[in-house]
């Protein structure tokens, strides 16, 4: 059953409330993080709350807890929780306040973490890999909001969601507003070509992702040449494997893309990093 954290009080989900006026429920004003953990384990906490406390400075968003105080509210929840895996979501808005979008009208922050199981795709398409379509929808631009900003508005990454279930796809790219390819839903993008590893740079509008950067640094120990690289669909469709990387998603295959299909799926260096990060994982709960 899953176990909720909701300022300093842990209750299970049929008794976690917040008020209607809380500007995370009215404006999406506030920011969160995914966060895994393996056997009562927390998989790479630091690079998260770094990204969480990052993401609360731009916005200024002033987090009433310590990172100290944020480490022990999420080993009660995992301590709370009954399985040994599973998902957190750890969740700060800007809290109560009137009718208006000005954040200096909201006292103190509300402050939320979650532990449930989480499957953001059938297991089927762990073995088979992705179906992927390139969404209409457009990457919010960089100069409009930082992708570096994990917030909570997703409505751009949910209407290219929209256009993945209507093609029967697994899961949608969105491009940026020049066209080149930012990242998936919920996860960020890798190709290879000619035993290279590409993924597309922060700036071209990729969340910074914590899984994304544990496959670069992989990579770099397997003796991989990884590169960030500016990449059109054009890359995609000829690439010679492709990958999804995310806390939900760990690491997918991708079959197809558009209807081409890749040439290798699961692909040799998929499957080297595969392997790569399941033992990273079970070093973490030895």
């Amino acid at each position: 059953m899953s176990v909720c954290w909701i300022d300093g009080i842990i209750v299970n989900k049929n008794q976690a409330k917040i008020s209607v006026f809380d500007h995370g429920l009215l404006y999406g004003d506030g920011v969160f993080e995914g966060i895994r953990f393996y056997n009562k384990q927390v998989f790479q906490l630091k690079a998260h709350l770094a990204r969480l406390l990052d993401s609360a400075k731009s916005i200024l968003l002033n987090i009433p807890y310590t990172t100290n105080e944020l480490e022990a509210a999420i080993n009660d929840v995992i301590n709370a929780y009954a399985a040994d895996n599973g998902y957190l979501r750890l969740v700060i808005t800007r809290g109560k306040g009137p009718l208006s979008i000005n954040p200096e009208n909201c006292p103190r922050c509300t402050t939320l973490i979650i532990a449930d199981q989480l499957s953001v795709m059938p297991p089927s398409v762990l073995q088979k890999g992705a179906k992927l379509v390139i969404a209409s929808t457009r990457r919010l631009p960089v100069d409009g909001l930082d992708p570096r900003v994990k917030s909570l508005n997703y409505l751009n990454h949910i209407l290219a969601k929209i256009e993945a279930n209507q093609a029967n796809a697994d899961e949608a790219v969105l491009l940026n507003a020049h066209g080149y390819v930012t990242e998936g839903t919920t996860d960020n993008i890798f190709i290879t070509k000619n035993n290279q590893l590409l993924t597309p740079p922060i700036s071209d509008g990729a969340l910074n992702g914590i899984t994304r950067n544990v496959v670069l640094e992989l990579a770099r120990k397997l003796g991989i040449p990884c590169h960030e690289a500016t990449l059109s669909p054009h890359d995609l469709y000829i690439a010679d494997e492709c990958f999804l990387t995310g806390t939900a998603v760990e690491l997918i295959p991708v079959r197809q893309i558009d209807g081409r299909n890749m040439r290798d799926c699961p692909g040799p260096i998929y499957q080297k990093l595969q392997n790569a990060f399941n033992e990273e994982k079970t070093r973490l709960t030895l």
